[in-house]
């Protein structure tokens, strides 16, 4: 993942005003498809009990334990929900808009980066739409934290979406977590590019904290996060072939929707253009034996006024 920050993303930093339609087109496009994206219940139900039996069997089911932890304690379940129903939306554009100020030789890499593991995600949703563990019957033993607390904040029943705005989120689309895979990502470059000790301590530490919360507050399988950072790994190796891809596309347009030359016009400045004679263009170089020539000339008439300088 890191030869995705590696690489430069061009000689110069892209422009602001070209970027924010990109980045809002794309992430429109993901809103967009989250709902698109929607299955029938049963279908997502299974799925996520099957993810669970999963993880039963591989003795990896740390949800309960965490879910039970912050229903118990609303000192931690408060802030887990706040930081979910949050952090997703600050903490990514803020390192973004950081990588474009700071470090701006990998931010097109970065960039793309996101961009690609969104799209990849968004593929994810579509052909495995999973019910996240708060909704699956309470005789699995979840309890929905956001429901608990939600009079703590701005959140309804329906995941992190206001009260009243549920219809805008697609609660099925679990599978990956986007919230850790995100989360790994601003790690990633925090880690890549802090110069702080502490600010590479925070890119350690964001993507597990994510990964706790996520867990904790019944909003997604151990396994969600697993294929989150998957998702991730996968847009990383995929960011210099998608950015040669667009650099090919960008100069197939340019080449196209160019001005045309006048016929007859030649490109060379000096084509066709003469000196008079002796006249020396400037700067170029003479060679020995024109300094010899008019060398020449000069001498013979220092020589003509010798004899009468003499008289």
């Amino acid at each position: 993942m890191s030869l995705a920050t590696a690489a430069p993303a061009s000689r110069h930093r892209p422009r602001w005003w070209a970027e924010l339609p990109l980045i809002a087109v794309v992430y429109a496009v993901y809103s967009a498809g989250r709902l698109l994206v929607r299955s029938d219940v049963a279908t997502a139900v299974d799925h996520g009990l099957r993810i669970l039996h999963l993880e039963k069997t591989l003795f990896l089911n740390a949800e309960h334990p965490l879910n039970r932890l912050m229903t118990a304690h609303a000192t931690i379940g408060i802030p887990a929900d706040f930081a979910y129903a949050s952090l997703h939306y600050v903490v990514t554009p803020a390192i973004l808009i950081w990588i474009y100020r700071r470090h701006s030789a990998a931010y097109r890499a970065a960039r793309t980066w996101l961009m690609t593991s969104t799209l990849l995600g968004l593929i994810g949703f579509a052909l495995m739409p999973t019910c996240p563990p708060r909704l699956l019957h309470a005789t699995h033993g979840f309890v929905d934290t956001m429901a608990q607390y939600s009079s703590y904040g701005w959140w309804g029943t329906e995941a992190s979406a206001p009260r009243g705005m549920g219809w805008m989120t697609n609660q099925y689309a679990a599978m990956p977590s986007l919230h850790v895979g995100w989360a790994l990502w601003c790690g990633i470059l925090l880690w890549r590019h802090g110069r702080h000790p502490l600010v590479r301590a925070v890119g350690i530490a964001y993507p597990l904290v994510t990964t706790f919360v996520v867990m904790g507050t019944a909003n997604h399988y151990f396994l969600d996060a697993v294929a989150g950072a998957a998702v991730m790994g996968v847009g990383a190796l995929l960011t210099k072939p998608v950015m040669r891809l667009a650099d090919r596309v960008g100069a197939a347009a340019a080449t196209r929707f160019a001005p045309a030359s006048p016929a007859g016009n030649s490109p060379i400045v000096s084509a066709g253009c003469k000196t008079s004679a002796g006249e020396r263009i400037p700067g170029q170089r003479t060679s020995s034996a024109d300094s010899t020539g008019s060398a020449a000339p000069a001498a013979a008439a220092a020589g003509d006024d010798a004899p009468a300088a003499a008289r």
